[in-house]
């Protein structure tokens, strides 16, 4: 017979305290050894009661399942064993330090389909993993038995001996004196050759004795499939209300372009409306060379001051704010006082350039060439966009994702 084991706590155990081993089945010590969740192992070894196709899961269990602090989701698994014996299972949810969470059991899904699930609750933001253990139920089984073996009077002392074993079992491991003395009860019923039959079965069938069994069930041949990371978040995370929000467009009467001080005064309404996130469109120095006009001319006037996503000029590049708008300081000031308001600042990673951006004198290999030498600017035909410069991803993927992250620590600093 493979040998099995138990992964986490049983219920009611103290968080971070060694877990215990399965009531009834041996261990093995060579899966003792704790291994990375976020990448389970190639080979899974299928136990005694099979755990498979454990539910959520994300690029075979590469990328972390994800969720926000206190939302709840379903985890499933298919469960199942030879014969009639019952078989159950329950979710072990772990926090970023390793610690159990509460005992979670599993119920099947629909009759006849081998698929069992229960809701959990995330906790606190982290790296957390969830497991599914499943195991047999020899208290169940025996109840299924004894409900017709008794009445039957079939085998009526064995039946109720083979009961009173295991509820000795059972409170054995039973952490206190009351619920260990409700299963103490019922083995005394199981063993009262005085009363009838009937009577002594019922005396292992009450609420009380299913409460103590709920909470510590008698767990034979645990098999426990590998942890799954769960990425937990904060709520933000999962949903908001965005503002989209140009700063150039909050001027005065004396300076028609906004700066990031004048959009500032923008922001107590914007917080008002019930918005979350306040989502800027690049903020960056904005290219000359082809600049658009108003309605995507192609004659730009003096004072047309070109589209935001036409990034980069001598000025600077993706990490540089444009001139107009203020200086880094002053982004910081909006950031400030977005943050005063309740709001977030969002900021559009738009990777792609105009012809004056610094990257296409400097790496002229990032970009698309044509056959005539030049770079080809971007297209969605039959619409032209001139003034922007696409990136060629495979032309030097490590450079441009470099590049790219500094760029991103840059802003998250």
């Amino acid at each position: 017979m493979p040998a099995t084991h138990h992964s986490s706590a049983p219920p009611g155990a103290t968080p971070g305290a060694p877990p215990e081993a399965p009531r009834g089945a041996p261990r093995d010590s060579s899966r003792d050894t704790p291994r990375e969740a976020a990448v389970p192992d190639a080979t899974t070894v299928v136990g005694r009661i099979p755990v498979l196709d454990v539910r959520p899961i994300v690029r075979q269990g590469r990328r972390p399942a994800k969720a926000v602090t206190g939302e709840s989701f379903q985890v499933s698994a298919t469960v199942f064993r030879e014969g009639h014996d019952a078989v159950a299972a329950n979710v072990v949810l772990k926090d970023p330090e390793g610690r159990p969470g509460p005992w979670t059991p599993m119920r099947e899904l629909a009759p006849g389909t081998d698929r069992w699930g229960a809701t959990v609750t995330a906790g606190e933001p982290g790296l957390w993993t969830y497991a599914v253990e499943a195991w047999s139920d020899p208290v169940t089984t025996w109840r299924h038995h004894a409900r017709i073996k008794v009445p039957a009077g079939i085998d009526t002392e064995l039946v109720l001996e083979e009961g009173a074993r295991l509820h000795e079992r059972a409170a054995a491991e039973v952490p206190g004196d009351a619920d260990r003395r409700v299963l103490l009860a019922a083995v005394d019923a199981l063993r009262d050759e005085d009363r009838p039959a009937a009577s002594r079965l019922a005396g292992a069938l009450t609420p009380e004795v299913d409460a103590v069994l709920a909470r510590y069930p008698l767990r034979d041949l645990v098999t426990t499939s590998d942890p799954l990371p769960l990425l937990v978040e904060r709520e933000r995370a999962l949903y908001g209300a965005w503002y989209e929000f140009f700063p150039r467009s909050e001027g005065t009467p004396a300076r028609p372009h906004g700066t990031f001080r004048t959009a500032a005064r923008r922001l107590p309404a914007i917080a008002a409306m019930g918005f979350d996130v306040v989502y800027l469109p690049p903020v960056h120095p904005i290219g000359t060379t082809h600049r658009k006009g108003r309605n995507n001319t192609l004659s730009a006037g003096p004072d047309d001051v070109g589209v935001p996503w036409a990034i980069g000029s001598p000025e600077g590049g993706h990490d540089a704010v444009h001139p107009d708008l203020g200086t880094l300081d002053d982004f910081d000031h909006f950031v400030t006082e977005a943050a005063r308001q309740g709001l977030e600042v969002a900021l559009d990673f738009a990777l792609q350039c105009s012809p004056d951006h610094p990257w296409v004198h400097k790496h002229p290999d990032w970009f698309h060439h044509r056959p005539d030498g030049s770079i080809a600017h971007a297209e969605n035909p039959p619409k032209k966009y001139q003034d922007i410069y696409p990136i060629a991803f495979d032309a030097d993927m490590d450079g441009i994702v470099a590049e790219t992250v500094r760029v991103l620590r840059f802003w998250m600093d």
